[in-house]
């Protein structure tokens, strides 16, 4: 739904294109802060790794601070973040606790869009 409320539906300036349906199909204010947020989120290098990687493994705290050589206390945080946004889920097995991509369209979406950014395939 757009916030824009012209009663005319009559833009000040004319360029020839669909308007109304541009208008119609803008996103709200609120699915913009959404992705821009979870874009923002993927902005740091590093979380962009440990999403990258939990997208292809399930993988412990200390197996992701060995593969993005990073201590397992920085790792804890950026996961925190990223499960706090909905990119990542964790399960618990004893004493580890195990993370991964959830399993959602924009996480795939994400995924797919990343790789074919950086121009890298999926592993195997």
């Amino acid at each position: 739904m757009s916030n824009y409320e012209n009663t005319d539906n009559v833009l000040p300036h004319q360029h020839g294109e669909d308007e109304e349906k541009i208008i119609k199909d803008m996103p709200s204010d609120e699915m913009a802060r959404s992705v821009s947020g979870i874009l923002k989120l993927l902005g740091d290098p590093s979380r962009l790794k440990i999403f990258w990687l939990l997208c292809h493994c399930e993988e412990c705290v200390i197996n992701i601070a060995a593969l993005t050589e990073m201590s397992s206390p920085a790792v804890s945080h950026h996961l925190r973040l990223l499960k706090s946004s909905g990119l990542i889920v964790s399960r618990r097995e004893g004493k580890e606790m195990y993370y991964k991509a959830a399993d959602t369209e924009m996480t795939k979406s994400l995924h797919v869009t990343i790789e074919s950014v950086a121009d890298i395939t999926c592993p195997g």
